[in-house]
């Protein structure tokens, strides 16, 4: 059960953060539009890295001893829910939702594949 709660307490947790954020309402167009578009997709980039991230972390350790299935597990979870998460945007007002978000989450997902596998011995302390 310790297990359990400490492998996927943080994916869970990350992910209520996410949905949280994404039900406040939009904020509106400024003069920096350019600079604010480019910080946010910064940050979807980010949270979503780090979601995945928590998912492989948890799919490695505590289901699959497969780490190439762990990868593949944590990309679909990571993909379902941004997907779930820009289906929930439609929902709230002067939000909407993005495919094109998703894309630009996908790229989180890619770099942190990328980096995780490419890092994997450095990173068995967080695994």
């Amino acid at each position: 059960m310790k297990k359990l709660i400490f492998y996927w307490l943080p994916p869970a947790l990350w992910m209520i953060i996410i949905f949280t954020l994404s039900s406040r309402q939009s904020i509106g167009v400024s003069e920096e539009f350019i600079i604010n578009f480019v910080v946010f997709k910064t940050l979807h980039v980010i949270e979503y890295a780090f979601l995945y991230f928590l998912f492989f972390r948890a799919f490695n350790s505590h289901l699959v001893k497969n780490t190439y299935k762990a990868f593949l597990l944590a990309a679909v979870a990571t993909v379902l829910f941004a997907i779930s998460d820009e289906l929930h945007q439609t929902y709230v007002p002067s939000r909407e939702g993005s495919p094109r978000d998703i894309a630009i989450d996908t790229i989180g997902i890619a770099v942190c594949f990328m980096y995780t596998k490419n890092n994997l011995k450095k990173l068995r302390l967080f695994l």
